[in-house]
C-alpha cells in the first residue's frame, strides 16, 4: 500500500514521505526541508507528524504553507507538548489581511500529543489563520490516526525535550491477482480501491458489489457481483506492512526498551545514526544516537530492514563507514 522514501540524503534535513499508492493521498513524517518534493507531492499529503520542533524537524512548514495556501484543503498535523502554539507562533509571522476574499479556504487541523491526552486547534484561512477559541480534547491511548486500511501510533522518547516517534501499521494488506481478473473478464480500474475499501471495512460477503469499468464506445459497463466472490477468486490477503520511524533521540535504557518495543517486527526501520560509536560520548552529550546503536536496537527489535538516515555533516564522504558500523551490530550482535 506505501512506497516511503526519504525526501533528502542522510545529511539532510529529516522528512519521510510515504505515499499511498493508486491514491491522492500522502503521509509524511518530520517536516525539514521538503522543497526537493514536487507541488503535486506536497499536496497529496493529508496528515503531517513531527517528532518535535528543532528547527531542522519544522523548517518546511513555510514552504508546505506557500504551496497549500489559496486551495481547498484541510491538512492536519501533529506534534509533542506545545506543538499548536508552535504552528500559531508560525502563522503569527506573516500578514493576512486580504485572505477573507479568498475562494478557497484552507484549514490546518494541529494536535498536540501528551502522555494522557490530545489537543486540537484549527487555523482557517479565512479567518486569517487566528485559532478557535475552544480547544478539542481527546484521551491518547497510543494511536494518533486510525484509518479502515492503517493506523499511526506514537510514543514519547527523551531528547532532553518530549520527542515523538512513530508506527505506521497497515492493518492488512490486499492484493488482487491480475491472472484471475482476466480469467473473469474483469478489467483493472478505480473499482479495486472501492473492493479493497470494503474488504478492509469487513463489508459482509453477500454484499453486492459493483464493478465497472469503461468500454471501447467510452461508455460505463458494470458488473454486480457477491464481494464474498471477488474475495475468494482475485484476491490474496497478505500481513501488513510495518514502518517505524525514531530520530532524535539519546541512547538511555528508557529510551532503547521504548524504541525495541515499538519497532518490534518492523518490516522497515528508518532510524538516525548522527555519530560513529568512536564519538559516542559527543552523541550522548548532544542526545543523538550513534550507527553502532542503530544497528543494535534494530537487531534487539527483530526487524527486516533498517534504513540509516540524520548523520552529522562531520562524516560527509564516510557514509559507508556509518552502514558499516551499524550492519555489523544488527547481523553480530556487537
Amino acid at each position: 500500500m506505501f512506497n516511503a522514501r526519504l525526501v533528502n540524503d542522510p545529511f539532510g534535513d529529516p522528512a519521510l514521505y510515504l505515499d499511498l499508492r493508486y491514491r491522492r493521498e500522502a503521509l509524511l513524517f518530520d517536516l525539514g526541508d521538503i522543497q526537493r518534493l514536487p507541488p503535486r507531492m506536497i499536496l497529496k499529503i493529508d496528515h503531517i507528524f513531527v517528532t518535535h520542533t528543532h528547527m531542522d524537524h519544522f523548517i518546511g512548514f513555510d514552504h508546505l504553507l506557500r504551496i497549500c495556501l489559496g486551495r481547498e484543503k484541510h491538512l492536519a498535523l501533529c506534534g509533542p507538548p506545545g506543538f499548536i502554539g508552535n504552528v500559531e507562533g508560525k502563522l503569527k509571522a506573516y500578514t493576512w489581511n486580504l485572505v477573507e476574499n479568498y475562494t478557497n479556504d484552507f484549514r490546518l487541523i494541529a494536535t498536540e500529543i501528551h502522555p494522557d491526552r490530545t489537543e486540537t486547534a484549527v487555523f482557517s484561512c479565512r479567518q486569517a489563520f487566528r485559532p478557535g477559541k475552544e480547544r478539542r480534547e481527546a484521551p491518547f491511548d497510543g494511536t494518533i490516526l486510525e484509518r479502515e486500511a492503517y493506523r499511526v501510533k506514537g510514543i514519547f522518547l527523551d531528547h532532553r525535550v518530549p520527542c515523538l516517534a512513530f508506527r505506521l501499521e497497515e492493518k492488512r494488506r490486499v492484493n488482487v491477482r491480475k491472472n484471475a481478473l482476466a480469467e473473469m473478464g474483469l478489467p483493472g480500474g478505480e473499482w479495486i480501491n472501492s473492493l479493497k475499501d470494503s474488504i478492509h471495512r469487513d463489508d459482509p460477503d453477500d454484499r453486492s458489489f459493483r464493478v465497472w469499468w469503461k468500454g471501447q464506445d467510452r461508455k460505463i459497463v458494470e458488473r454486480i457481483l457477491p464481494l464474498g466472490e471477488l474475495k475468494e477468486k482475485i484476491v490474496k490477503l497478505t500481513p501488513g506492512q510495518k514502518i517505524v520511524y525514531i530520530s532524535d533521540v539519546i541512547y538511555s535504557p528508557g529510551n532503547a526498551e521504548r524504541i525495541v518495543e515499538l519497532a518490534r517486527g518492523a518490516d522497515v526501520l528508518y532510524i538516525e545514526a548522527c555519530f560513529l560509536e568512536e564519538d559516542r560520548e559527543r552523541a550522548a552529550d548532544k542526545y543523538h544516537l550513534t550507527a553502532l546503536q542503530a544497528g543494535r536496537l534494530a537487531r534487539l527489535a527483530g526487524v527486516k530492514r533498517f534504513v540509516l538516515f540524520h548523520h552529522s555533516p562531520k562524516y560527509r564522504g564516510m557514509e559507508e563507514r556509518l552502514e558499516e558500523e551499524a550492519m555489523r551490530a544488527f547481523e553480530e550482535g556487537v
